[in-house]
């Protein structure tokens, strides 16, 4: 008798919705988590700024050694020497991050006159010279079958270069509290006790525990999301109870969000037309776009504590990047996929064209 074989049934619609929406990060819950504890600040801003008993200072730097330590310990040697190789897309997406970005902020200068746009336009300019997420770009990169392996590279150095890059940028341009010799050397002290003694210990323990941190990076990434928590709460706690936003009308933080909307695709687009023109095959194409154009909201938090320390603005420097982090995941999701889908459509066309 012949066997016969049946074919099971797909996946119900809304099954195959929510994991699209879970690959994609939208049910995650650090966006709605980002958005209590901005609530929660607001509501009770004494909470969490620096007349509170609790000792948000020590615990908040703390957790940022902590964090980058951890970021350290998945970092090997031998896998960035290994990416060293391709030299092209590394240099296009470390430029866009570090040049293209902060040149964009400075062409628009002109355009933000008046009281609010002189306190708007910093927090962009820092947002565009802050270095991009390391495990957003990753999955982006995997969901829009692009360089995997290059995207690691340049998420890594990305974050190592942003260690020098942006507090460079910062001090050019936005001049922060501390200047002269005291101010920089003091920066550079908590820079070296917080982020690279942190780094250089976690990459040196990287040998005997890095596997264990690559076994257990979703509870390392919900640690990640914790800090974070923690450094925007209070940052925004010392902003509400310092009136900053009072300034901003809700009409403006709407069109802030249209802009930082513009601002992705600005970038999205010059990085994929200086990618064509150099020639580079598609997988590295979709990478030097999905790298380039993040920007990381955990260096953002760790830098604006400390490159802004005991400033009531802080919260208020964070709001675009606020913006561009929950946008950047969604914009970045769709187009990954579509990515995708296109890779996967041209593959049988290349295997045919082989065979021919």
């Amino acid at each position: 008798m012949p066997t016969t074989t049946t074919t099971p049934p797909p996946p119900p619609a809304e099954n195959r919705l929510v994991a699209f929406l879970r690959r994609a990060g939208l049910l995650d819950w650090f966006l709605p988590a980002l958005a209590a504890v901005v609530g929660l600040a607001y509501v009770v801003p004494e909470l969490g700024s620096p007349a509170s008993p609790l000792p948000w200072d020590a615990l908040n730097t703390g957790g940022v050694a902590l964090v980058f330590f951890l970021y350290g310990l998945k970092l090997s040697l031998s896998s960035l020497r290994n990416g060293t190789r391709n030299w092209r897309l590394h240099l296009v997406v470390q430029a866009t991050t570090f040049l293209l970005f902060p040149l964009l902020a400075l062409a628009v200068r002109p355009l933000f006159g008046g009281a609010q746009g002189q306190l708007l336009w910093p927090s962009i300019f820092f947002l565009c010279v802050l270095p991009s997420t390391v495990s957003t770009s990753v999955v982006m990169v995997s969901m829009g079958r692009g360089n995997v392996p290059a995207a690691i590279f340049n998420a890594s150095l990305s974050a190592l270069l942003g260690i020098a890059l942006t507090p460079l940028w910062v001090r050019a341009v936005l001049h922060p509290g501390g200047e002269g010799t005291a101010g920089l050397a003091g920066l550079v002290l908590s820079l070296a006790w917080q982020v690279v003694l942190p780094v250089g210990a976690g990459m040196l323990l990287n040998p005997r525990f890095g596997e264990w941190a690559g076994r257990q990076k979703a509870r390392l990434r919900v640690l990640d999301q914790v800090v974070i928590l923690s450094i925007v709460f209070t940052s925004f706690c010392e902003s509400f109870a310092g009136g900053v936003f009072r300034s901003y009308a809700p009409a403006t933080v709407a069109l802030l969000g249209v802009g930082m909307v513009g601002l992705y695709f600005a970038v999205f687009g010059l990085v994929a037309g200086a990618s064509r023109l150099l020639g580079f095959p598609a997988p590295d194409r979709t990478t030097a776009i999905f790298c380039g154009s993040k920007k990381s909201l955990v260096h953002g938090s760790v830098f604006a504590s400390l490159l802004f320390p005991g400033t009531a603005a802080t919260g208020a420097l964070l709001l675009p990047l606020m913006l561009y982090h929950a946008l950047q995941i969604v914009l970045a999701s769709i187009m990954a996929q579509q990515f995708g889908r296109a890779a996967a459509h041209a593959e049988p066309a290349a295997d045919a064209a082989t065979v021919v």
